[in-house]
């Protein structure tokens, strides 16, 4: 995975807590910060589009973290490439903002201030009702996303210590 500029690479988990596993990528966040990288910046962020925007302001690279909610099964982890191709929308349409994590992308990229690498995991979510906790499904795939982002940011630190 090759990463532009010599910056930290900024992560962004993006949800609500109390929405189901609307909350995921708060908690990847979370256990990203639980254990440091000195290539990251991890922020938490709700999703609404704007903040967004604002939040990955001058980024290099950057690794958005959303649930999704596209039809397929529970659990499924995507990884897309935002900054080489457009968002399907069809992901984020459980939103409760109507300005959310697709509009963003593609608000930003039409305004040229997408960061140069913008990677988006979004893990495919079963329950968006109130309340608390994940299927089992989503919680099963936390650790793997996790591991997934810890190994692109060790390879931006190997690609950048060169």
């Amino acid at each position: 995975m090759r990463w532009l500029h010599n910056t930290p690479v900024l992560v962004v988990g993006v949800g609500n807590l109390y929405r189901g596993d609307d909350g995921v990528g708060l908690v990847v966040a979370r256990q990203l910060r639980a254990q440091p990288s000195a290539n990251a910046v991890i922020r938490e962020e709700s999703g609404e589009g704007a903040s967004l925007i604002e939040a990955w302001q001058g980024a290099g690279s950057a690794i958005i973290v959303d649930a999704v909610q596209s039809g397929g099964k529970a659990g499924t982890i995507h990884h897309l490439d935002a900054g080489r191709h457009k968002i399907p929308s069809r992901f984020f349409h459980y939103s409760t903002h109507a300005f959310g994590v697709a509009e963003a992308i593609e608000l930003a990229r039409t305004l040229k201030k997408l960061p140069p690498r913008l990677i988006l995991y979004g893990i495919e979510g079963k329950n968006f009702h109130a309340g608390r906790g994940f299927s089992p499904e989503v919680a099963m795939a936390v650790p793997q996303v996790v591991a997934r982002i810890r190994k692109a940011l060790d390879a931006f630190r190997n690609c950048t210590s060169s």
